[in-house]
């Protein structure tokens, strides 16, 4: 055999250990081991933490050290929290493509939660633009928790005065999600037509809201329990996918946000106008290969079609923050809740959450 095909031989094997001590890696989930005995030193608060991956009753509704500012953060008195999809795909350490930033085998940092709204308690000796007693909303990793402390330059901003912090702690991870996927990606402009798959989800009912306020003409699809609700928010047409398939029905859009994946990127291209875009958002479940099929066909469509294919992933900007809160301070914004739980049920919420028919958002109380 020459030296070129031994090395070649040589080399493939190589790279398939590597593949394959990866992917065991990555899948392998550690044992949940018990909870550390906590010190009596400082004072206590509850919190929800993840000791391993796995179902919403591996979760541990727990007593931990309440956390103090640094310099330039601010402690939050957390009032209202909210549940994600990114949530329980933490929790699971799910896909598994999450483990290589979350912790292989279990997580490093068995803090859970992203959105909050509370009261500010102290804050940071170079703090300047928050102070006690102010009221505020963000995204920070520790939300599911009676407090929590965040840098004041991260995502976190003042509350608007005509929403509760119930309200308010639905918004984070959803709306910026919608607003960055519409303005940002989708470069969505007044009069254009634009079409929301997954209308009466957590980011599909912000996404309605937030395309109306920037003139847009709103078509939303949505299952039939939800044509009404997603009628109130303002959409300005309803597809009941239980009964007719948008990408059948002739019409034509500038824009496609897709939260739901069920049809593939070469369906939605048939209803884009020449220059329109598709924005996706969601995708199909799956530990391996399965969240990132949209992706991959948009990827290798890409070059052979003239309108835009798009995927991405939310990015928490202050800027943005304010930006959702002027326009639920104006009224063009207003979160839509279903259900409502306690800070010990979270569990359950987010049980409720994998089950993928939340009519808006799930919001968290504190006990």
């Amino acid at each position: 055999m020459k030296l070129r095909y031994k090395f070649a031989i040589g080399l493939l094997a190589i790279v398939t250990t590597g593949i394959t001590s990866l992917a065991l890696a990555m899948s392998y989930t550690a044992a949940c081991e018990p909870m550390s005995k906590l010190t009596e030193d400082g004072e206590q608060m509850h919190a929800v933490l993840a000791r391993c991956y796995g179902p919403p009753d591996t979760l541990d509704y727990a007593r931990v050290t309440k956390p103090s500012p640094a310099s330039d953060e601010i402690l939050v008195k957390v009032q209202a929290a909210s549940v994600n999809p990114l949530d329980w795909h933490e929790m699971r350490g799910a896909p598994y493509i999450l483990r290589l930033m979350r912790g292989l085998g279990a997580p490093t940092d068995p803090r859970m939660g992203v959105d909050f709204a509370g009261t500010v308690e102290a804050v940071g000796r170079d703090v300047s633009h928050f102070e006690p007693g102010d009221e505020v909303f963000g995204g920070a990793g520790g939300a599911f928790a009676e407090y929590l402390t965040i840098r004041e330059t991260r995502a976190v901003v003042h509350k608007p005065a005509n929403m509760s912090f119930e309200q308010a702690a639905t918004v984070p991870i959803a709306a910026l999600t919608a607003l960055q996927a519409l303005r940002d990606k989708g470069q969505l402009q007044a009069g254009q037509k634009v079409l929301i798959n997954g209308a009466s989800g957590g980011v599909g009912t912000f996404a309605v809201q937030i395309a109306k306020s920037m003139g847009a003409e709103v078509t939303g699809v949505c299952s039939t329990r939800n044509v009404d609700m997603v009628r109130s928010i303002g959409a300005d047409h309803v597809f009941d996918y239980k009964q007719e398939d948008y990408t059948e029905s002739g019409q034509r859009y500038d824009l496609i946000i897709d939260m739901v994946g069920n049809h593939s990127p070469l369906a939605n291209l048939e209803v884009l106008t020449p220059n329109g875009a598709l924005v996706m958002v969601g995708g199909q479940s799956g530990n391996w290969i399965g969240p990132l099929l949209g992706m991959l066909n948009a990827t290798l469509l890409q070059p052979f079609v003239d309108q835009k294919m798009i995927t991405f992933i939310a990015i928490l900007k202050s800027d943005d923050l304010t930006v959702l809160a002027d326009l639920m301070l104006t009224g063009k914004m207003t979160p839509v809740i279903d259900q409502r739980y306690s800070l010990s049920d979270i569990p359950a919420a987010i049980a409720y959450s994998e089950e993928g028919h939340v009519r808006g958002k799930i919001a968290v109380h504190m006990e």
